[in-house]
């Protein structure tokens, strides 16, 4: 784990991935995967990612007019996907490294197509108390898999008609709260080992220079066309993730 070219390939992804963050306000766990993944594994990927993903998630969550709101309607989505990651990191332990591979090359390839199409899962309505915990369920047991909850779980947030600052803070109380399910589901099952653990503790670094160069440039940079190169790269390396897994 602490060869010079793992920790230059650990420095380089989270400077990457705070850069883009910091840009577009998005993207840190799916750059970090889509890199890591490929080259490390998807469970190793994911264990470094704990720290990183906890801090720069922190302030979002509290920086916000809404919290105490949003904890109070969330509840039962968050409950769930608590559950739903401690199945998918159960499922997580005992797959093939191939085959979680193919699974995050697809998560990756869909989550892509999706949000490049604007497609939308209809408001739930009078359907809320339901759907709440079954998106929150069925999201987070695809964020122990892969990582990712973006499908279903961050687009039905995305039905509830929250206002901007509200949505952005709805997000960072979601991805706190599954970072340390996350954490937790991993310990649990022996996965975060102390290397993995002090390795993402040293991806801080480069994540809050990234984080920091990225917002320098934020007002330099189009950002609709830096978010047009970023879905279209990760739907390369999804396609190569799923070229090499099946081959």
């Amino acid at each position: 784990m602490w060869q010079p070219e793992i920790v230059a390939l650990v420095v380089g992804t989270f400077l990457l991935a705070g850069f883009i963050k910091g840009v577009i306000g998005m993207g840190l766990p799916v750059v970090a995967l889509a890199f890591l993944g490929s080259t490390l594994g998807v469970r190793e990927a994911l264990t470094i990612m704990l720290i990183p993903g906890l801090v720069t998630n922190t302030w979002q969550a509290l920086a916000g007019p809404a919290f105490g709101l949003l904890v109070r309607r969330l509840w039962s989505f968050l409950a769930a996907a608590g559950i739903g990651i401690w199945f998918g990191v159960g499922v997580l332990a005992g797959a093939k490294s191939e085959t979680m591979m193919a699974l995050l090359g697809v998560t990756l390839c869909t989550y892509c197509a999706l949000t490049m199409l604007r497609a939308q899962i209809p408001p739930p309505g009078r359907r809320e108390p339901w759907m709440s915990p079954l998106m929150g369920g069925l999201g987070g047991a695809m964020f122990g898999m892969t990582g990712i909850m973006i499908v279903p779980g961050i687009l039905y947030l995305q039905t509830l008609g929250l206002k901007r600052d509200v949505f952005v803070q709805a997000l960072g109380i979601t991805f706190v709260a599954i970072t340390l399910a996350l954490g937790s589901s991993l310990a649990g099952r022996s996965l975060l080992t102390q290397d993995l653990a002090l390795m993402s503790l040293t991806a801080l670094v480069p994540t809050a220079a990234g984080l920091a160069l990225g917002r320098r440039y934020r007002h330099q940079i189009s950002e609709a066309s830096f978010k047009r190169i970023f879905f279209v790269a990760l739907m390369v390396i999804g396609l190569d993730m799923l070229r090499r897994s099946l081959l």
